[in-house]
């Protein structure tokens, strides 16, 4: 799929990445917007974040994606990171067991802390290294289907399944809008409504203000 342009959007949807320092969180976002891969693994520091524009049923859905950016490492994400956030990748590294048994603590975090509606998905991520892996496919992927969580493994370096991994998160987001599952208040209130432009981009949809009870 090409890159697409943020000249005209009908949607913004603000995605966090989460997980452990290291597990390659920034490449994934590099990866998917950029199409890039940085062998330096010296930590981001800093708020981060790019953006892409996808099409999901004839509908151009702008796509920002945060990362933590290193402050994972001190403990010091606030809750400013997660607002406004419909959807997140909960990342491990298949190869360090301590990075998935933490997941539970991010999970907790995010929920805290973001709309209880938002879309995760669990990512296995380093998959080219599976001859080192300590973390079966098979016990994380009935770890995530219980939790309710979307499951899937990729390989930044590789460029296995990352674009699938965010496509999927977007599409499963955008169904929850379009099918009007939620109002104002709720994962809408961070979507754009039919006007087009990056002059709309922080405009909340106002047409479901009054359909809360």
């Amino acid at each position: 799929m090409n890159m697409g342009t943020d000249l005209a959007y009908n949607f913004v949807f603000k995605v966090v990445l989460i997980g452990e320092s290291g597990v390659g969180k920034s490449n994934l976002l590099s990866r998917f917007t950029k199409n890039e891969f940085n062998h330096d693994s010296r930590t981001t520091i800093g708020v981060e974040f790019s953006t892409r524009s996808i099409q999901v049923d004839s509908i151009t859905i702008k796509a920002q994606i945060w990362d933590t950016a290193g402050l994972e490492r001190y403990r010091a994400i606030t809750s400013a990171y997660y607002r406004g956030a419909v959807g997140a990748l909960l990342v491990y590294d298949i190869t360090k067991h301590l990075t998935y048994e933490n997941v539970e603590r991010w999970l907790k975090e995010l929920y805290d802390h973001a709309d209880p509606h938002i879309v995760v998905m669990l990512v296995g991520n380093k998959s080219d290294l599976g001859n080192v892996r300590t973390v079966p496919t098979e016990e994380a992927k009935v770890f995530a289907e219980a939790k309710g969580l979307l499951f899937m493994e990729t390989s930044a370096l590789e460029s296995t399944n990352v674009e699938s991994a965010f496509l999927e998160v977007l599409t499963a987001i955008h169904k929850k809008v379009a099918s009007k599952e939620v109002t104002r208040g709720s994962i809408s209130a961070v979507t754009l409504g039919q006007t087009l432009g990056p002059s709309s981009e922080f405009k909340e949809e106002r047409r479901s203000c009054c359909n809360s009870s």
